[in-house]
């Protein structure tokens, strides 16, 4: 063997000792239409449009993060998180349900300065968006608990100051939607997770600011941001 292979990321379950591993990160673009607005963005009923995550991007939640490098730019981005528990393919929407294991709140932390210029380009988003510790997730919420999704809000604050607050029905693509479309594209996995895009009110964080994600219904998200490596 040439070097150990690390272990998959894994979050924990409120109210369980045992944790969910983390098999892919997908993420969901414009799916609020306030912040595609804001980003002077139109949003599109033709299809979703997703990214992703490596495993490297994942952070827990409670994490002290250095500011990362690259940027001078770092935006935060408050999210639904739906966790994949059972495998699919070309899931009908009215089967998608059946698919979710739970639920819990992420931040999607956005290199925004580079991801301006690759836009302007026509050129992908990963060096903004595959950043290593970039999807601060909470702890999740088993399906069972969290109860039918719509109503809940999601909210951030930064250094106790609330930034972006919308109810999960804002989303211009439901989870059904979500999940039946997505899974034409790829064969869902349990571990897989969904990020389900953000609200408006995004904005630049800076070292030692606080941020508090939450969800009504899971446990908050939160984190704090030091000075970049040197």
């Amino acid at each position: 063997m040439l070097f150990d292979v690390p272990a998959p990321p894994s979050l924990p379950i409120t109210g369980d000792t045992r944790r969910f591993p983390i098999n892919r990160v997908f993420c969901v673009g414009r799916n609020y239409a306030a912040h595609a607005a804001e980003m002077g963005n139109e949003v599109e009923r033709d299809a979703p449009f997703y990214f992703t995550k490596g495993p490297h991007a994942v952070a827990q939640a409670g994490s002290t993060l250095p500011y990362p490098p690259g940027t001078e730019s770092y935006h935060y981005e408050v999210e639904c998180v739906a966790a994949i528990g059972s495998s699919g393919f070309q899931v009908a929407e009215a089967d998608a349900m059946d698919l979710v294991w739970g639920y819990g709140v992420g931040l999607d932390m956005t290199r925004r300065d580079l991801q301006a210029a690759a836009k302007k380009k026509g050129l992908p988003w990963d060096t903004a968006k595959d950043v290593e510790h970039s999807a601060v997730l909470g702890p999740l919420a088993p399906a069972a608990d969290f109860g039918a999704l719509g109503a809940q809000r999601l909210r951030l604050t930064q250094n106790g100051a609330s930034v972006q607050d919308a109810p999960l029905s804002d989303m211009v693509w439901s989870l059904p939607e979500l999940i039946a479309h997505l899974s034409t594209l790829y064969h869902l996995q349990a571990g897989d997770l969904i990020m389900t895009g953000t609200p408006a009110g995004v904005g630049p964080v800076e070292p030692g600011d606080h941020l508090i994600g939450t969800l009504d219904g899971c446990a908050p998200v939160s984190v704090r941001y030091t000075g970049p490596e040197t």
